[in-house]
């Protein structure tokens, strides 16, 4: 069995492994999702970046090419990291440590400020602390879990 840390691949079935790999599945599909007309409303006003964009993914949340391609870069990274525990670990700890800050980015600028370039609206920052906290919880708490043991067996 692996050890916390451990970069062991073969047969880990590792609870933190399992988190980074949906949590990656999970932003892959959020970006491509944003760019399909009907689940992203307004889509013809999508643009590359910036506040001007109006396209809101299930109607909700403001998002723009770029805004999409992080996800996607996001989502590519937590599959790639679910290849070990410690890089799990760190994605979850990481990623989640980041969406933390874009939180705190959010609630600090002005929506129709040129400072808003990814888009950010208050649905994607409330969304961001919740996967900032989720993703932090995810990473230290079964970060800690022996691999192959599961909560309450």
């Amino acid at each position: 069995m692996a050890s916390i840390g451990s970069t062991q691949r073969t047969g880990d079935r590792s609870p933190v492994r399992g988190a980074a790999l949906i949590v990656g599945a999970v932003f892959l599909l959020v970006g491509i999702l944003g760019f399909i007309p009907g689940v992203t409303t307004n889509y013809d006003t999508l643009q590359f970046a910036g506040h001007h964009s109006e396209a809101k993914l299930l109607g909700l949340f403001q998002v723009s090419i770029l805004h999409n391609l992080v996800h996607l870069a996001f989502g590519a990274a937590g599959l790639l990291a679910a290849r070990a525990i410690r890089t799990s670990q760190l994605y979850l700890i990481v990623g989640g440590a980041v969406y933390l800050v874009l939180w705190l980015y959010g609630l600090a600028i002005d929506e129709h400020s040129g400072a808003n370039f990814v888009p950010l609206n208050t649905g994607d920052n409330w969304l961001h602390f919740v996967l900032g906290v989720g993703m932090i919880g995810l990473g230290v708490l079964l970060g800690r879990r022996p691999a192959g043991r599961a909560a309450g067996i």
